[in-house]
């Protein structure tokens, strides 16, 4: 709903006489909160009933977190624009601890994401690592009524909502590097809409879009989704653009890293950047960890 709030109020500093009015909705990402997202279906839970409702006629745009927007959108619709990145890195939050660093053997850490479970296990083997579910409030209270020693979060999330006192730590992308689009803002619409294609264009930011394009090219090509531990983080360097990226195994003990950087001034270069280090992590082993993965069987699925 902030999202959404953000992006009203973007709309009518462009578009003083525009009435925007927001379609309030609950995806099923939002209702499943019993099982892991790798569990029940992953990203698309987290668009499907937006989709649902413009191709309805009764919105004419979405506002998603890009992390949790599926690689390939469905026949019929676009991501037309990219807002400017808030901070992409993940967050602990934590009473006790200042630090990853300073937890003793089996402090529970809390988290949705198998990306992260990833990088916690290999680098903090002596972590229990525990899934959280649920939306932030939840999420936080849980860690209040010390159910964790500490959680990881998206700082983005955090800081979008006032909430960045709760953050005791930003973890380093070295050692836990943000998933493609984290921190971002991506709307979508009907791609037989120009004219909304045109009002949106003001909302762009250039830099971001290219950003995201190059994760979620690496993404795309491995096939990533909630079901995959992999990372895609970009920034700029001048004008080259850095790609950091991994695939691993949830339980850490198998992974694989790659980078590049070049010049990104288009769309197309930014994704061939994306696509050479997907290439490149798959001559390292990607394919065997991903093949792997596709052959786990589901503990939660119906007998």
């Amino acid at each position: 709903m902030w999202q959404a709030e953000y992006v009203r109020a973007a709309l009518q500093q462009y578009y003083p006489a525009c009435d925007v009015s927001i379609l309030g909705m609950t995806t099923r990402g939002d209702q499943i909160l019993d099982r892991t997202l790798s569990k029940v279906g992953g990203k698309g839970l987290f668009v499907k009933e937006l989709e649902f409702a413009m191709a309805e006629g009764r919105a004419d745009l979405a506002v998603h977190s890009l992390k949790d927007v599926p690689m390939e959108l469905p026949a019929g619709f676009a991501l037309t624009a990219v807002m400017e990145r808030e901070d992409p890195r993940d967050a602990l939050v934590s009473s006790a601890f200042a630090s990853l660093d300073e937890m003793p053997a089996g402090t529970v850490v809390g988290t949705s994401s198998l990306r992260r479970e990833a990088a916690l296990r290999s680098r903090y083997p002596h972590l229990v690592i525990k899934p959280l579910r649920g939306n932030l409030d939840t999420r936080l209270g849980k860690l209040d009524r010390g159910e964790y020693g500490a959680i990881i979060l998206a700082a983005a999330g955090l800081k979008r909502l006032g909430l960045g006192e709760r953050i005791r730590a930003l973890i380093a992308p070295e050692a836990s590097l943000p998933a493609a689009g984290q921190g971002a803002l991506g709307i979508e619409i009907l791609s037989t809409r120009p004219d909304i294609a045109a009002w949106l264009a003001p909302l762009n930011h250039q830099p971001t879009a290219l950003a995201v394009t190059a994760e979620r090219a690496v993404s795309r090509m491995l096939g990533g989704s909630c079901q995959v531990p992999l990372a895609a983080h970009a920034r700029w360097d001048g004008d080259q653009l850095r790609l950091d990226a991994f695939v691993a195994m949830p339980d850490g003990t198998r992974q694989t890293r790659a980078t590049a950087a070049g010049p990104a001034p288009d769309a197309a270069a930014a994704a061939a950047l994306g696509e050479s280090v997907a290439r490149d992590l798959l001559s390292q082993g990607a394919a065997e960890i991903l093949a792997v993965l596709a052959e786990t069987p589901d503990p939660q699925a119906p007998a």
